[in-house]
């Protein structure tokens, strides 16, 4: 068990965005800037919807890293949602490592910290059987780019089906990969709310940080998707909500927020963007809630 006496109101995160890279991908870091990110923002380092991938170009690498060291940002990115590292059809599974591996050297040669990546579906066959091609992916993937320093992260799941869906089943994964420096987790509040954790209190949220720290340990813990929940715990509906306007809402949100626990775990919204300014909205919440001036 993990105990914290730190005063509540000491409780820091950096926060931000996922960020459209649009155009040029080194206007992310301007609309991060725009958008009021504090210290860390979200990519894709490509369109998420396709396989294919154009080249980065020297001067685009150049540019983004260059604005990055001058605004002092640390950068995440996100998978593409085509590939499933967990699926049995071999083709498919072998094209979706092969996704990974790429990924990894675009986040290598833009400066990204980490990589997060779903679990994805096993489909019909069993846990055990996704959870080793989970672990395969990763392990190929690490031992392709071994001059990397990109970490991945893996992001725990909305549906209880899924090999991701419990803390103790990605620990599971953790341990079988055997390598925590190239590797980590990423706690999205959504998914977690929608497989069964209670979130919404202060002491609930303790509790199912606690579970969190005795199996995955927090220690392995470099980012947080901070989402509210459309659906209802336990509900495996993986449905994002602005801040504070969900399920979980405000009273767990902030605990979130504020708990000794996550002390300076990054955080990233990937909350809706239903109407102009909603971006913003919930950057003000989030200011609002750390009592950030």
């Amino acid at each position: 068990m993990v105990s914290g006496k730190k005063d509540r109101s000491d409780v820091t995160h950096d926060f931000g965005m996922h960020v459209s890279i649009s155009g040029k991908i080194d206007l992310s870091i301007d609309r991060a800037i725009e958008l009021g990110c504090r210290g860390v923002f979200q990519i894709f380092t490509c369109s998420p919807r396709r396989w294919d991938a154009s080249g980065l170009e020297e001067n685009e690498v150049a540019a983004f890293r260059e604005k990055i060291q001058k605004s002092n940002y640390r950068v995440f990115a996100h998978m593409p949602y085509l590939p499933n590292l967990s699926s049995p059809d071999t083709t498919f599974y072998s094209k979706s490592v092969g996704v990974l591996v790429r990924e990894i050297n675009r986040c290598q040669a833009l400066g990204v910290e980490g990589l997060v990546l779903h679990f994805g579906s096993h489909m019909n066959t069993s846990l055990d059987s996704g959870r080793s091609r989970i672990v395969a992916a990763c392990k190929k993937a690490i031992s392709e780019t071994p001059n990397s320093s990109v970490r991945l992260l893996l992001e725990n799941s909305a549906d209880a089906n899924s090999v991701g869906s419990r803390f103790e089943l990605i620990q599971h994964v953790l341990k079988e990969i055997a390598d925590l420096n190239r590797m980590g987790t990423c706690l999205d509040t959504c998914h977690a709310f929608a497989s069964g954790y209670e979130l919404r209190t202060e002491q609930s949220v303790k509790d199912s940080m606690e579970s969190f720290n005795g199996s995955i340990g927090l220690k392995n813990l470099h980012l947080i998707h901070l989402n509210d929940s459309k659906g209802f715990l336990g509900s495996a509906s993986d449905r994002h909500e602005d801040i504070g306007k969900g399920k979980i809402g405000l009273e767990g949100m902030t605990a979130i927020l504020k708990s000794p626990l996550l002390d300076k775990v990054p955080v990233v919204l990937e909350t809706p963007r239903d109407f102009e300014g909603e971006d913003k909205q919930n950057i003000a919440t989030v200011r609002r809630l750390i009592g950030s001036a």
